[in-house]
């Protein structure tokens, strides 16, 4: 049987912990046998949840014995771990255990260093404080999990589901994923990433940057035919200036920055109003619906019409 240890550290997200006890305790194969040995351990026999305390029936000599180890979310994930708990993560991935974190359990991970020179993802609230904190990270913060092998991570609260469910049908199959999934009431594959999900607002501008006026004037001709040197000419430099002032302070080029700011209003006008998807392609300056749901799909992960279907007002329908 494999035995999947759940580790719960103080301050521990009590949806992320009970995610993956309720998603495994509940598998089943064709014959109706248990795969899943789940386990709670913490370095206390007990931690915070919040508005609860939670008991735990082992302390961390039970990671040992994993196949899978989990890693919920803490409240303050980096303030949670400590050194016993790190030496305990890198033993287990010595030799070779699984590890998975959900949302910004993630954190916990990266801190033993485990995650170094791999992709990951987390809640995109922490992602730019989990960029700055891991570095040697490569961070994806559109997607809903990341599957590195025996290193995974999901993002934010339900994309812990998602991974769980990923995990069974790695296992397992997709037949014995399925079940589970509707055990659950989850689709086994969710359309679109993590992106789908972020507060549609308007790409960084830097407060009292020289370019600040700049970014200003393009996101209100965000619906307007403009090209790079007109960006050039309303900011007096030359392309290649205009080009190099922007990474330096957006990390971004100028029409980068001007198809995000376009792609951040179509997503508002999606989810406030009951215009056509080509109208909205076009009132934010697409000149095709083709070239409008491409770029959509790109940055949001799905497309405009299931954007919509998601996150629609129920004063707008």
């Amino acid at each position: 049987m494999h035995r999947i240890v759940v580790l719960a550290l103080d301050n521990v997200v009590a949806f992320d912990l009970a995610t993956p006890l309720e998603v495994f305790d509940r598998v089943r194969l064709a014959d109706g046998t248990q795969p899943y040995d789940v386990r709670v351990c913490s370095p206390t026999p007990s931690v915070s949840a919040g508005a609860f305390t939670v008991q735990t029936p082992h302390g961390l000599e039970a990671l040992g014995t994993a196949d899978t180890i989990i890693l919920p979310g803490c409240h303050d994930p980096v303030r949670s771990m400590t050194p016993a708990v790190a030496d305990a993560l890198r033993t287990a991935a010595a030799r070779g255990t699984r590890m998975a974190s959900v949302c910004a359990g993630a954190f916990i991970l990266a801190a033993t260093g485990l995650l170094d020179g791999r992709r990951a993802t987390t809640h995109w609230v922490g992602a730019a404080d989990f960029a700055e904190m891991f570095p040697r990270v490569e961070l994806d913060p559109g997607v809903l999990y990341v599957d590195e092998g025996q290193f995974l991570t999901s993002a934010g609260a339900a994309a812990g589901l998602d991974l769980c469910l990923h995990l069974v049908r790695r296992d397992h199959g997709s037949a014995v994923a399925a079940q589970a999934a509707r055990l659950s009431v989850m689709p086994l594959e969710r359309e679109g990433g993590q992106a789908q999900f972020i507060v549609p607002e308007q790409p960084p501008a830097p407060r009292g940057s020289e370019l600040e006026p700049l970014l200003r004037w393009l996101s209100e001709s965000a619906g307007r035919d403009v090209t790079l040197d007109d960006i050039a000419a309303r900011a007096g430099m030359s392309t290649r200036t205009l080009n190099r002032r922007f990474r330096e302070q957006t990390g971004t080029t100028p029409l980068q920055w001007l198809h995000l700011s376009r792609i951040r209003q179509a997503q508002h006008l999606l989810e406030t109003t009951a215009h056509p998807v080509d109208r909205i392609g076009g009132l934010v300056g697409f000149g095709s619906p083709t070239a409008f749901r491409d770029r959509f799909k790109r940055v949001v992960g799905t497309s405009p019409q299931s954007c919509r279907r998601s996150f629609r007002e129920p004063a707008a329908r």
